[in-house]
């Protein structure tokens, strides 16, 4: 019996190490999607403040004959 407790009590404790590991894991996803999340939205207002019809650099226009 009192093997078995033992044994019990071993594997308690690795799952509570691996759901901590976890529990880190999104932690770190998590703040990682809202660094891009705010990325994306600075990138989104840059582009609103792009004139339609600018003039854009020369290496970038297509060439009349195309």
């Amino acid at each position: 019996m009192q093997d078995r407790l033992e044994s019990l009590e071993t594997k308690m404790m690795s799952a509570e190490d691996q759901l901590d590991e976890l529990n880190r894991t999104v932690w770190r996803q998590q703040q990682e999607l809202d660094l891009l999340r705010e990325q994306v939205r600075h990138l989104a207002q840059q582009l609103k403040t792009i004139q339609p019809g600018a003039p854009g650099r020369p290496e970038d226009e297509i060439p009349p004959h195309w």
